[in-house]
Parts: C-alpha cells; sequence; structure tokens
C-alpha cells in the first residue's frame, strides 16, 4: 500500500513489478495522463494486446471520478487516484475518490431526460461491457473505489 505522501505528487509510483499507481488532477487533463499511463504501464507489462481496453475502462472510470466524485472538479488537488494491479490473469483497475455517492448505473428505460439523447449515464455500461468483472467498495472514513478487472489472455 502506498503512503499518502506518495499520492501528493504527480508522478507515478511503482510499488512492485505489478503494481503502479497515479494521482490524477482534478479536471479533464487528468483523463488524458490517466490513459497515457495505463498505455506505458501495460506496454512494460507487455500487455499492449489489452491496452485499448483496458484505457477504455481506465478513462471511463478517472472521468466519473472526476466529474462526480470531487466537490470541486476544477480544482487541482490530486483527491482522485488510480491503481493499476497485475494478476495471474486480469489487470485489475482502481479509481478511488472523496465521495460517498455510490457510482449511478442507468439501467435501460431510465431515461432522466425524457427525450432519450441523455449526454451522460453510458460510461459504466462501456466498463461492464469490456471487463469480466467490476464494481465499488466504501472507503474509511470517506469515499469509494470503483475497480473494473479485464482479463490479460488473447484478446482482452
Amino acid at each position: 500500500m502506498s503512503s499518502p505522501a506518495q499520492f501528493r505528487s504527480r508522478e507515478s509510483v511503482r510499488d512492485s513489478s505489478t503494481t503502479a499507481a497515479l494521482h490524477l488532477r482534478g479536471s479533464r487533463k487528468g483523463f488524458t495522463e490517466a490513459r497515457d499511463f495505463t498505455l506505458r504501464t501495460l506496454g512494460g507489462w507487455s500487455l499492449g494486446h489489452c491496452a485499448d481496453d483496458t484505457a477504455t475502462v481506465v478513462t471511463e472510470l478517472a472521468a466519473n471520478a472526476v466529474l462526480h466524485g470531487l466537490p470541486y472538479p476544477s480544482t487541482e488537488h490530486f483527491d482522485v487516484r488510480l491503481r493499476l494491479t497485475l494478476r495471474r490473469r486480469h489487470v485489475m483497475c482502481a479509481v478511488t475518490d472523496p465521495s460517498d455517492a455510490l457510482p449511478v448505473y442507468l439501467r435501460p428505460g431510465d431515461d432522466l431526460l425524457g427525450d432519450g439523447l441523455q449526454e451522460h449515464g453510458r460510461g459504466l455500461h462501456i466498463v461492464e461491457a469490456l471487463s469480466e468483472h467490476w464494481g465499488w467498495t466504501r472507503r474509511s472514513p470517506v469515499g469509494k473505489t470503483v475497480w473494473a478487472m479485464l482479463p490479460t489472455r488473447t484478446p482482452c
């Protein structure tokens, strides 16, 4: 487990040869950082065949955390963390934010605007489609981690 001091840096942290972490900016620039970090990390793990799907999942999770999990999304505070963990048959992508609000997964027919043109609410459907498992865990004393497990076998 990384210490809080490690997450105050914008630099990535490698805890081991199978774990990498990054503190994300509380802005849209953080999405790009998360995607680039994921591509570099998977390249280092010789998992290029999983890179596109994993980067897409990480981008969705990071976007949800920054847009919905931060009290002030436009700040540059480092309140969102990304952790990638290589397991025997999976890559675990986990994004932690300070919000206690659970992720919103819209079911078919949950058109909150009533016009079928809802701009948000599809991200977790993408995560579900690309991962074998996904879910969330509450953090103590506050916050949550939303995670997804993607297979490492070919094709990803």
